[in-house]
């Protein structure tokens, strides 16, 4: 799951990006709204965690623009803790609002919260064949046995599962496992690939995770 967090305060985006990381998040950051609308541009998000005071402009006011396009769910996260500012956030198209000071646990069951809503993306137990991943949890089955996967494992695991039966180009998957400030050697994207193959293949379903030559990675059952 990859998140944007548009905030300015440097030191605390990095904490919260390195926090949220242990929940299974890839985040980028944005210190400006212009820097976020270029990350919209850029690649997709599942969530957006939102300081309301920025350098360019208000995150309210910039919401309400936005929401005329499609947007993933909104985490506010900011000082303007009055209920009437609350309740502003709110009725501005916000999802969800935290105040400053905040435990990074609570902000990643938020945003595990507002990932479970209805939605393309918020079903909470994923299947295919025998394989199942529990979003939320973050836990992998095969047969109702764990899978012991790592973090980007069960990423990349989740993103074939979501498109299972549908290609998925390399490209795709370093946009959707690493972060903009990531550093990604060549080969990253057939490393993991390879160690979630096996994986599968030592749980007993081998020859579900194809390599389409040239085109991306595919999860499917031939059999």
């Amino acid at each position: 799951m990859r998140i944007l967090i548009v905030e300015d305060a440097t030191r605390l985006a990095a904490l919260l990006a390195e926090a949220l990381a242990k929940h299974g998040f890839a985040s980028d950051r944005a210190p400006t709204l212009s820097a976020a609308n270029d990350a919209l541009a850029a690649a997709a998000y599942d969530a957006i965690v939102l300081d309301l005071g920025l350098p360019d402009g208000d995150g309210l006011a910039w919401l309400k623009r936005r929401r005329s396009a499609s947007l993933p769910p909104v985490l506010a996260l900011t000082a303007r803790g009055t209920l009437t500012e609350r309740v502003a956030g709110l009725d501005a198209g916000v999802d969800d609002y935290l105040t400053k000071p905040f435990a990074a646990d609570e902000v990643a069951a938020r945003l595990r919260a507002l990932l479970r809503r209805s939605g393309p993306r918020a079903a909470p137990i994923l299947s295919a064949g025998p394989i199942s991943l529990d979003v939320a949890a973050r836990r992998a089955t095969v047969s109702g046995a764990t899978l012991d996967l790592s973090r980007r494992e069960l990423d990349l695991l989740e993103l074939l599962m979501r498109r299972a039966g549908a290609v998925v180009s390399k490209d795709a998957i370093e946009t959707a496992l690493y972060s903009f400030d990531s550093e990604v050697t060549p080969n990253a994207v057939e490393a993991i690939v390879s160690r979630l193959r096996k994986h599968l293949d030592e749980a007993g379903v081998s020859g579900v995770l194809h390599t389409i030559r040239g085109v991306g990675y595919l999860l499917e059952d031939r059999t």
